[in-house]
Parts: structure tokens; sequence; C-alpha cells
């Protein structure tokens, strides 16, 4: 059975990933700030700060694999918050890898990184993306750490937070019976439930031909926002107001997050995969039940 380290795993991604590789079969660490509200009995959570090298090192020991999912995700919240964002999402990296190098005997790093990180857009969130990713490549030509870069669209899920754009539109739908967008809705997005994201997640640590490579991870189909609002509004019963504010959406793209690179990924797409409508009414029904909860 091969060991998993997976830093970040009590968050929104991490957590659907850790679910997958157990029901593989995996031995999932989950090393965290803070446990997980998903934790399952085969899983072991260990409390690590990635700030604290010493911490890390005790974390991978026997590992096989690892995934680093750990980073400030909210580009508004970057913006105002440049020093903690490169702190965290690339010296909180870096630690991680060094801790990989030291050890010696990790088959495997996967780092998740984002559409933003060859992005025009996506200010101090995207720079730290990129850096992390320049760093994770220097890492295996300098001391062989093999790696997959892991390029994440635009997730949703029921296990989202206020920094997932879906969970604040649907929030937003229930408790005003509003949706308020910024821009003129033409922004084209491809939606993929992070329980597929998951699944292609654990596929490529399963697969040779994606060690060294840079994967991008998507849904099927392009989407509108104005399309996706409409369809939430739907699923509302037409119950919803939906309001245009005049800025638009600053640090975010419009159509495509890239901008010319050299550097080539591959683009993965889950097949089957969780169709948005029954998706963002699953995420409406937990969201609705922990309202009533509260």
């Amino acid at each position: 059975m091969k060991k998993v380290v997976i830093f970040g795993g009590s968050g929104f991604l991490g957590s659907y990933v850790a679910d997958e590789l157990s029901r593989r079969g995996y031995d999932v660490i989950i090393a965290d700030i803070s446990p997980s509200p998903y934790l399952q009995p085969s899983q072991t959570f260990l409390k690590v700060n990635i700030m604290e090298s010493l911490e890390i090192e005790k974390a991978i020991v026997g590992a096989d694999i690892i995934y680093n999912f750990v980073a400030i995700a909210n580009i508004d919240e970057a913006i105002h918050k440049p020093v903690q964002t490169m702190t965290i999402n690339v010296m909180g990296h870096l630690n991680i890898l060094e801790a990989c190098r030291q050890n010696g005997k990790i088959d495997r790093f996967i780092y998740a990184s984002s559409a933003y990180a060859l992005s025009s857009d996506g200010s101090f969130y995207g720079i730290s993306k990129h850096s992390s990713e320049k760093l994770t490549e220097e890492y295996y030509k300098r001391y062989g750490l093999k790696y997959t870069v892991i390029r994440y669209g635009s997730l949703y899920g029921e296990r989202a937070s206020h920094n997932n754009y879906i969970y604040n539109l649907l929030k937003e739908a229930l408790t005003t019976k509003q949706l308020h967008y910024k821009g003129d809705g033409q922004d084209l997005r491809e939606y993929i439930h992070a329980a597929d994201a998951a699944k292609l997640s654990v596929n490529i640590i399963e697969d040779a031909q994606y060690e060294n490579e840079h994967i991008i991870l998507t849904g099927i189909e392009k989407l509108k926002r104005i399309e996706l609002l409409t369809m939430i509004n739907e699923i509302m019963r037409n119950e919803l107001t939906i309001n245009q504010l005049s800025t638009g959406n600053m640090g975010h793209y419009r159509i495509t997050p890239y901008t010319f690179h050299p550097t080539a990924a591959k683009k993965l797409v889950a097949n089957p995969y969780i169709d948005l409508g029954q998706g963002l009414l699953e995420c409406i029904q937990t969201i609705h039940c922990e309202f009533q909860n509260k």
C-alpha cells in the first residue's frame, strides 16, 4: 500500500482527493493546520504548519507520493494580502519541496496549480502559482524530484466555502433571492465538480505518462457567466432577481486565462462527469442545510 501525504488535505479540493485515494486503497495522511471535517476512519490527520520545516519533514517520513494544495486561493484576498500570499503560496511550497529533496524517497510530487499560472490576470495569486511551478520544475532538473503540475480550472462542489465563486453565488441566491455579477456576463468558464477533478488527480499518479508534465483539468463545456446565473435561477424556480454591477472583475480573466508561454500542458477532462445542473442542485441543498442547522 502506497503512502500519500496531502498538504492542505482538510480543504475543499484536498479533501475530495483524500477520499478518492482512500477509495483506491492508499494509505492517506492529511497534513494541515486544521483538522479535516471530512476525515475518514482509514485516514490519518497530522497538524502541520508548512512554514515549519521540521514539521514537514516528520509528516513525509515513509511517504511515496506528496500532494500540495495549501494556498491562499482567493484572488481578491490575494490582491489585498500580497506578502501573505507569496509567503504561504511560494515559500511554504518551497519548504515542502526541500523536505522532499532531503527525504530522497518520494516517487512523485503533485502540485496543485491554477489556470492563472500562465495568465496576465490573477494578480499576486497568479504570480505565486507561476513561481511555484518554476520551483517545482527546477527541483526536478537539479535533484531529480519527479513531479506533476495540475492547473485546475473553475471548481465547484458541496464542500466549497467562501473562497469559491459558485458557493458565494448560491449562498447569495438562498439568503437574498438575488444574484449580482460584474461586467457584461459574457465571461467564459469550464466548470468541473471537485469530485471529478479528484478522480483525475488520482489517475495522474497511477500513470507514468504524466510524470514531469503540466496538466490542465477543466470541465467539458464552456459556459458564459450569464448562462450560469440563468441556470441557477431556473433551479431556484425563477424566484431570483439578477443584477448587473457596473464594475468589471478586477484580476479575473474574461475568455481565457492563458497568455503565451513556452511551457506546454496536456488537458484532461472527466468522462463520465457530474452534470453541472445536478451538481449545482446538490450544492444548493448542502448550503440550505447549513443555514437550517445554524
